[in-house]
């Protein structure tokens, strides 16, 4: 049970807030280095090993796509679309913002890209027609949320890699959860609209013409959506090449269609993008060394004896997986979390009927919501620092949002169709 050490060892690490991966670095060298009963020439081998994996080129392409989106104009399209279709009803900026995150999820792979962006984009507009700065700031980072739900997530990459499971199928499971989270958080926003008085965001419905404009305007942004998603779910290309695929179309878009897009835009997003890269497939290296770890030492065989000794039900299990991603989501980042425990519950997940698939969808949720929490949520600390709110003030002015956020975790944890229908 040496591999039990491990756990307490990386999570005092994270505490002490040493970077994710080198945390997880010093954990697998410290099993090879006091434990282990293989030459330490292995554990280079399972560190290097992960990073020939060719499908891991999804994950710089969609980093890029979502770098390259903050100098195209596309935001500020969708955002019309959004107030065409919303902007009528009470509360319709609040709509619209919501809307425009789905949308934009859509294309980004980058909730704290997104939030960053939509937080210096929206806030003030909405401030500026009557909103609470500070519930203007959480409609702003729940919408963001759905970015790593609804394809092509870098989450959903992410778990796939992890748990060796289809990515294509993984961006497919995101959709319905991504858009019933929409719908939630757009009714919670409705509510609150109506209680406090927010005004819509136009007096009239939009003419024929203003609607046949605006959707000629938005029509690259709306293409881009679809080329991804459909392109995968009609097999023509892999999550991969439509990284690939989509970056060259944003490029396009930036340079020929919209013209917002310099030159100096595309080395700065390069410049971002390798850096973020690098971040995450250093995390990837150590936690397939550290997942290479757990199945020597059989843990997640183990931990499903255990499980399985206290309960054989699967619901009951997702109800317990629940509260403690959540309460880990408060205090760590949601990537170690993932990271951490899917080597170790899979075997548990397989023995106990449950889709694997539906299983990643539930996590990721969690994980997302756990972004929003304090005191560590990464979302919430960027999107409070760029609105020049405080923590406490978010929390107040965004407690319904968190009701329609746990209301969307309950129906995908308990009815695996929001996760399974579309693959």
């Amino acid at each position: 049970m040496t591999w039990m050490l491990l756990i307490p060892f990386m999570l005092g690490l994270f505490a002490l807030n040493v970077r994710l991966f080198i945390a997880m670095f010093a954990s697998v060298l410290f099993y090879f280095l006091f434990y282990g009963k293989v030459p330490m020439q292995i554990s280079i081998q399972q560190f290097i090993g992960p990073s020939q994996n060719a499908s891991l080129l999804a994950i710089p392409f969609f980093i890029l796509l979502g770098t390259l989106m903050s100098y195209t104009g596309i935001a500020q399209r969708l955002l019309k679309v959004a107030d065409l279709l919303v902007g009528r009803l009470t509360g319709g900026m609040g709509l619209a913002n919501v809307l425009l995150s789905t949308m934009l999820g859509g294309i980004s792979a980058s909730n704290l890209a997104d939030a960053a962006m939509l937080t210096r984009m929206m806030v003030p507009e909405m401030e500026r027609q009557g909103y609470n700065r500070a519930f203007a700031a959480g409609v702003t980072a729940a919408g963001s949320l759905i970015t790593p739900i609804i394809p092509p997530g870098i989450a959903l990459i992410i778990y796939g890699l992890v748990a060796d499971v289809s990515i294509g199928k993984m961006f497919m499971a995101g959709i319905l959860p991504g858009l019933l989270c929409c719908v939630l958080l757009m009714l919670a926003v409705y509510v609150i609209a109506r209680r406090k008085g927010y005004k819509p965001a136009r007096t009239e419905w939009p003419s024929a013409k203003e609607t046949k404009d605006t959707l000629i305007g938005a029509w690259p942004a709306l293409f881009l959506m679809v080329a991804i998603i459909g392109g995968i779910r009609l097999n023509i290309f892999t999550p991969t090449e439509a990284g690939a695929v989509a970056v060259a179309i944003v490029i396009g878009i930036g340079f020929f269609i919209f013209r917002e897009m310099t030159v100096a835009d595309v080395v700065r997003a390069l410049h971002e993008t390798a850096k973020s890269t690098a971040v995450v497939l250093l995390v990837i290296m150590a936690s397939s060394a550290l997942a290479w770890i757990f199945s020597l030492e059989h843990a997640g065989d183990k931990l499903a004896v255990l499980i399985t000794q206290f309960t054989t039900n699967k619901y009951l299990f997702l109800i317990v997986v629940n509260v403690v991603l959540l309460v880990l989501g408060m205090l760590i980042e949601g990537t170690a979390i993932m990271i951490v425990l899917v080597p170790l519950l899979m075997p548990v997940v397989l023995q106990l009927g449950i889709d694997p698939v539906h299983f990643g969808i539930v996590l990721i949720l969690n994980l997302a919501i756990g972004c929003l929490t304090p005191p560590v949520g990464t979302v919430m600390l960027l999107v409070c620092n760029l609105a020049k709110v405080s923590v406490a003030d978010f929390v107040k002015q965004s407690g319904i949002l968190f009701l329609a956020l746990f209301v969307a975790l309950a129906l995908v944890t308990f009815v695996p169709f929001f996760s399974t229908a579309l693959i």
